[in-house]
């Protein structure tokens, strides 16, 4: 059953993707713009989009640091006077493995800072024109960390899991006034911030991969959009078991 309207065709379709300078957001804009959206993407930095956007009329930049709020505001601001957002894709995402034994306070901060606090500002700017139009769908880049406590996600984990909590109370929320809402759960994906792991990732796909598996579930109207399945799959069986089972099974399976 689809518990969001489905999306196929994205021609003309406007769409705002925040933190897309690489990785799975730059792929999904790329992504949508092959299939007939108007793109905005912003990020800090513009990394590889700059030229792209320069070759496309369909697709624009708009430099954005999503920890400035006013910034936040006046950007959304100057995007709805051109004209209705239609998706709003919250990717902006930051990682770095932590552990307890050496808990860095400002690095769990600034991870909350922009993976939470960030959306929050983004959702906060755009949601009121969204509720006026009764029309829209916004679309937040979680992750499978955030699905149960896991070694090294002690600063990354736990602000995917309160992003994932805002996607399902947004859904509760914003179903009457007819807007969308969906969360994306990926496994690892060969992006920038997985680079940094020193371990075999299990199921690794591109960031392309990622992006249409996107797609495929906004086309089925799905809220939560996780992929590859045969690693995602996994992950929620354990979500499943109680912790005098979960504990030791991810020990003996990380050696940590």
């Amino acid at each position: 059953m689809s518990l969001n309207k489905q999306i196929r065709d994205w021609q003309g379709r406007r769409v705002w993707l925040v933190g897309a300078s690489t990785g799975i957001g730059l792929a999904c804009a790329q992504a949508l713009r092959a299939a007939g959206a108007l793109v905005v993407v912003s990020a800090r930095k513009p990394q590889g989009v700059l030229d792209w956007a320069a070759q496309d009329a369909g697709v624009q930049w708009r430099a954005l640091d999503v920890c400035d709020g006013t910034q936040v505001h006046h950007t959304a601001q100057a995007l709805l006077a051109e004209g209705p957002l239609d998706m709003v894709i919250y990717a902006a995402g930051y990682y770095q493995a932590q552990r307890a034994q050496a808990m860095d306070l400002a690095n769990l901060l600034q991870h909350d800072r922009v993976n939470y606090q960030g959306a929050l500002q983004v959702i906060h700017a755009v949601l009121p024109s969204m509720l006026a139009r009764r029309s829209g769908h916004i679309s937040l880049l979680s992750s499978v960390a955030g699905w149960r406590g896991l070694p090294n996600g002690l600063a990354y984990g736990p602000t995917k899991a309160a992003l994932t909590h805002l996607a399902e109370t947004l859904y509760i929320d914003l179903q009457d006034p007819g807007i969308g809402v969906s969360v994306i759960n990926p496994g690892f994906v060969a992006t920038p911030l997985t680079a940094q792991n020193q371990f075999t990732m299990p199921a690794l796909i591109s960031p392309e991969e990622a992006a249409r598996e996107m797609l495929k579930g906004w086309a089925q109207g799905q809220f939560d959009i996780h992929f590859p399945k045969r690693f995602t799959l996994w992950l929620k069986l354990l979500r499943l078991l109680p912790y005098r089972l979960y504990f030791p099974l991810v020990r003996k399976f990380t050696g940590l």
